[in-house]
C-alpha cells in the first residue's frame, strides 16, 4: 500500500457535506442481510493470508514472488472458470536491471455482459522504509499490506465455485503495487497502471479494492477519491455494510490514497478503495499474521458475497 494524500479547505468542506447526504441516504434506504453472505469462510481466508506469507517477502525479482504466483494461479485455476496472467516487463526504476511483473485476471461467468471486478495487489513492499533504518532495505512479510485483500479474493472464489453468480465477476490480482520509493508516485501502482493501459476496452460496472483489510479493529472510512468520483458506488458499499451489521466500514470521510483503483477512475470506471491506512505495522517488518485478524477478514467477505448476491444481481451502484 503507498501513501495517504491529505486534504484540507474546500475538499474538506465538499467531504463533510458529501456525508451528510449519504448518511442520510442510508438511514433512508435499509437492506437485508441476506444468507449467502454468511457462507463465506473466513478461516479459509486466514489460511490463505498465512499460506502467502509463507513464501516469503513476495517482492518483485523475489524466491516469494515466483513461488506465490506459481501459486495463485494454480489455485484460481481450480476455481474460476478462466485464469488469464498478464505478464510485462519494465526498465527497474532503481536498478539497471529488467523488472518482469504479473498481474493474474481470474474469471467467473466470462462470458457474461454485466461485469463487476474485485481486486488486491498480491506484491509486497521490497523494504521496510517506516522500520528501524538498520533494516530498511529488508523487503516486509506484508501479511496485511498485501496478503489480506489476497486472501479475501481467494476464498469469495471458494464461494462462487460453489455457488456461481448471476453476472460475470473478475478476481484482479496486480503486481508492483508497492514498488515505488516514497516521495516517487509514478513508480508505484505498475500492475494497475499497466492493466489499463494494455485493456482499455476492459470497463467493468464497478471495482472494488480491497487494501490492508486485516488488521484487528479494523475500521474502514470513505476513501476521499472513491467518494469525490464514485459516490452512488460508495453509498451502496456503505449501505450493504449497514444492512449486514458489520463495523468494518464506518460513513465517516477518509483520506484520499494512491492505490489502485487510481487508474480506473481516470478511465471513468466506478471504482472504491476499502483500507484502513491506520495500521502500526505499515512498511515496517511488523506486518505479520500475529498483527492480522481472522474476525476482519470474514466482515469484508461477507460484504463482497453480499454486494455480489443483492446490490450488483440488482444492478444497484453499477455504471452503464
Amino acid at each position: 500500500m503507498p501513501c495517504s494524500i491529505s486534504s484540507s479547505g474546500p475538499w474538506s468542506r465538499w467531504c463533510r457535506v458529501r456525508l451528510l447526504a449519504l448518511a442520510w441516504m442510508v438511514c433512508l434506504l435499509p437492506l437485508s442481510a441476506t444468507a449467502s453472505a454468511a457462507e463465506f469462510d473466513q478461516d479459509a481466508a486466514w489460511g490463505y493470508l498465512v499460506k502467502q506469507v509463507g513464501f516469503g517477502p513476495r517482492n518483485p525479482g523475489s524466491e516469494g514472488h515466483e513461488a506465490c504466483l506459481d501459486w495463485l494461479i494454480a489455485s484460481l485455476k481450480e476455481r474460476a472458470d478462466h485464469v488469464e496472467p498478464h505478464t510485462f516487463v519494465i526498465a527497474d526504476p532503481y536498478s539497471d536491471d529488467l523488472l518482469q511483473l504479473t498481474n493474474i485476471k481470474a474469471s467467473f461467468r466470462p462470458d457474461a455482459p454485466v461485469r463487476v471486478a474485485f481486486a488486491a495487489h498480491w506484491d509486497t513492499r521490497p523494504r521496510a522504509d517506516r522500520d528501524d533504518s538498520l533494516v530498511a532495505d529488508t523487503p516486509i512479510p506484508g501479511a496485511n499490506d498485501g496478503a489480506s485483500g489476497v486472501a479475501v479474493l481467494l476464498a469469495l472464489a471458494d464461494l462462487l465455485q460453489v455457488s456461481p453468480p448471476s453476472l460475470g465477476v473478475d478476481l484482479l490480482f496486480f503486481d508492483g503495487e508497492d514498488y515505488g520509493k516514497e516521495g516517487d508516485p509514478e513508480n508505484y501502482l505498475l500492475g494497475s497502471r499497466r492493466f489499463v493501459a494494455d485493456f482499455p476496452r476492459y470497463r467493468p460496472g464497478a471495482l472494488i479494492l480491497l487494501d490492508m483489510v486485516g488488521k484487528p479493529d479494523l475500521r474502514i472510512p470513505m476513501e476521499a477519491w472513491s467518494l469525490r468520483r464514485s459516490g452512488k458506488l460508495v453509498h451502496v458499499v456503505f449501505n450493504r455494510a449497514l444492512a449486514l451489521g458489520l463495523d468494518v466500514l464506518e460513513p465517516v470521510p477518509g483520506p484520499a490514497v494512491l492505490d489502485d483503483h487510481i487508474p480506473f477512475l481516470e478511465r471513468g470506471i466506478a471504482a472504491v478503495d476499502l483500507i484502513d491506512m491506520d495500521y502500526p505495522a505499515w512498511h515496517t517488518l511488523a506486518d505479520t499474521p500475529e498483527n492480522c485478524s481472522v474476525e476482519s477478514l470474514g466482515q469484508i467477505g461477507r460484504l463482497l458475497a453480499a454486494l455480489i448476491s443483492e446490490d450488483f444481481a440488482q444492478g444497484r451502484g453499477l455504471s452503464p
